[in-house]
């Protein structure tokens, strides 16, 4: 009979070895992501609780003459072939950035009387528009601080394509930490009667919430 369980506690062994890996390899991946995540869950949730002042900052130029009919002529090409949508010009890019040093990416709106770029981002927002009757350039940005910027990592709010690809990793992390944690806990739960009461709490409780006080 000794013989017999041998190769069952020998497997039993192997595989609680390589969850437990797996399990703290994961933990450590998601670890820092976990807390960021549990933090910004617990401020999204009482964001109308948590007062905070934007801060605005407003910057105002105007580009030269011979620039400004430049773009009043690319203005009405755009608006006629790409329906009012298309980048800003190298040119008036390179000014924005030599004047205030900023990026100014993605698609504008054009129209015959302005040119309009959107420019959201975690944390705030962002806006610049050119009138090309005077070639004013007016930029305004906003930003209504640190919760606010991690609440929007937190749901990916205009945060660009590296940081959606840090979300589907963790995502991936936390789901093998989870998997491999209920495994675990399946090979101990002989010995820990209290093991699948606890893990089914954790599924009770959220239902109940959901269907009793969610409307």
């Amino acid at each position: 009979m000794k013989t017999a369980s041998a190769p069952d506690n020998r497997r039993r062994a192997y595989w609680l070895k390589t969850l437990h890996e797996w399990h703290w390899v994961s933990s450590a991946l998601c670890l820092i992501g976990m807390i960021l995540f549990a933090v910004t869950g617990f401020t999204l949730n009482h964001a109308s609780q948590i007062e905070s002042k934007p801060r605005i900052t407003t910057l105002r130029a105007s580009v030269d003459a011979a620039q400004r009919e430049r773009l009043a002529q690319q203005a009405g090409e755009i608006v006629k072939t790409r329906k009012g949508r298309a980048e800003l010009p190298a040119e008036l890019q390179a000014w924005v950035k030599k004047n205030w040093q900023l990026d100014t990416p993605g698609e504008a709106e054009w129209t015959d009387e302005e040119i309009y770029l959107s420019l959201p981002r975690p944390g705030g927002d962002a806006w610049m528009r050119l009138n090309l009757d005077d070639g004013e350039v007016e930029y305004e940005r906003t930003d209504r601080g640190w919760i606010s910027y991690l609440n929007d990592l937190h749901k990916g709010r205009h945060t660009g394509v590296a940081w959606s690809w840090f979300i589907d990793v963790f995502a991936g992390a936390a789901l093998v930490f989870s998997i491999t944690g209920l495994f675990i806990l399946k090979m101990h739960a002989g010995n820990r009667p209290f093991t699948w009461p606890m893990v089914g709490m954790g599924l009770v409780i959220p239902v109940l919430l959901a269907l009793l006080f969610i409307h």
